[in-house]
């Protein structure tokens, strides 16, 4: 079997030792670089090229595991990306899919399961348990809903509790355009409040 490269792009420095001690005992595995950024790791897969990456869903400040995937994804030569994370939410997982992630894993995995994971994802096999794959099916059948970049804007402020004045006055727009933003946003979440639809949205993954 030929050589498996690998990039890990995690912002806790620990993670990143523990997973580096874990691939390196294996043959055929070699770590070609460590960063703790999205930005960081597009720029060393560049010049790495990895085979796979494997990725952290939240990255501190900077982009997050579902966007550094698309870039990732982007390049040419494009490497697998597996998302390597704490957090399970359905919303998240569909992301990371959508965005080309080969797979998602949850870092309580056995390590072994992961490096068999790393392989897949290398075959280009898309790596979910049986559990996640349901949920990403039931997802894909039932899609989160698409807001605009302004109705985005405004579903920020709202999850601020910021009032119709406060957002008018933030976006630069009418009182009136604000509540236009809002009757579309509670239609395409299916709420009829304020506080379900920071709820709704936050469920969707949308904040």
């Amino acid at each position: 079997m030929s050589e498996l490269t690998v990039l890990m792009i995690d912002d806790h420095p620990v993670v990143r030792r523990g997973l580096r001690a874990v691939l390196e005992t294996h043959d055929g595995i070699r770590v070609v670089g460590e960063a703790a950024t999205g930005e960081e790791g597009i720029l060393l897969a560049r010049a790495t090229r990895p085979d796979v990456v494997l990725c952290d869903l939240r990255l501190g400040d900077g982009i997050d595991g579902v966007e550094t995937t698309a870039h990732l994804r982007a390049a040419e030569p494009a490497p697998a990306v597996l998302i390597l994370t704490t957090y399970g939410r359905d919303a998240e997982i569909l992301a990371a899919i959508e965005a080309g992630a080969a797979g998602y894993l949850m870092k309580d995995l056995d390590p072994e399961a992961i490096v068999d994971a790393l392989r897949s994802a290398a075959r280009g096999q898309l790596v979910l348990a049986p559990d996640l794959a349901t949920r990403v099916v039931s997802g894909m059948r039932n899609p989160r809903p698409r807001l605009t970049e302004r109705e985005r804007d405004v579903l920020g402020q709202l999850a601020t509790g910021a009032s119709n004045r406060e957002m008018a006055q933030s976006l630069f727009v009418s009182e009136a355009t604000i509540k236009s933003h809002l009757v579309h946003i509670f239609a395409k979440l299916g709420v009829d409040n304020r506080a379900r639809a920071v709820h709704a949205a936050r469920e969707a993954g949308l904040l």
